[in-house]
């Protein structure tokens, strides 16, 4: 079993370096930092039927990852027909910051009454805002997830902000992990 250290690698390195790894051979040790890190492993392996054995490493992790069945599979629920909205910024449109950010919440909450719900929504950049502590979206986007639909936030984003402890709804996700669900899906209607 080869041991790969993906410690202090930024974003969304560690995962591309252990999916490489995974189409090699099938167990390998991981070494990561707390965080971000070891859940977009974690859960990018755990979404392809890998087993993953997390074990503490002084302030990191060491995660031992043996390949599924589904390993070479794309993460679950990416399918051609699938919509994803991407959520750029915590305000829509180009117009005055108040007006942008009534509309933007305007849209998130309305998305509850509509019987076409995206697949998943990803938010990144100061999008971020919108599923972490203080945002008046929360139960709106809470409630959505209750509905089927995955909120997933950059946690690149969210580090860069100092939002990581304040995320509120969802969990976070990686660049990767979000190309992989931008170029899968059918429709991707950005915000």
């Amino acid at each position: 079993m080869t041991t790969i250290d993906c410690r202090n690698m930024a974003c969304p390195a560690p995962v591309i370096t252990v999916k490489k790894a995974l189409e090699e051979q099938a167990e390998v040790r991981v070494l990561l930092d707390d965080g971000a890190p070891r859940e977009n492993v974690s859960r990018f392996a755990r979404n392809r039927g890998c087993q993953v054995c997390e074990e503490r490493n002084g302030n990191g992790w060491t995660l031992t990852i043996l390949a599924g069945e589904q390993s070479a599979q794309p993460e679950a629920g990416a399918v051609k027909s699938e919509k994803v909205v991407l959520v750029a910024s915590d305000r829509l449109g180009d117009g005055p910051e108040e007006l942008g950010r009534l509309l933007m919440r305007n849209f998130i909450h309305t998305l509850l009454e509509t019987s076409d719900l995206p697949a998943r929504m990803l938010f990144l950049n100061t999008g971020v805002f919108l599923t972490t502590e203080g945002s008046d979206v929360l139960e709106a986007l809470e409630k959505l997830g209750g509905m089927g639909v995955e909120i997933l936030s950059c946690g690149l984003c969210l580090d860069f902000f100092k939002l990581k402890d304040k995320l509120k709804a969802g969990t976070t996700t990686n660049m990767l992990m979000i190309a992989e669900s931008l170029l899968s899906s059918g429709q991707v209607i950005r915000l």
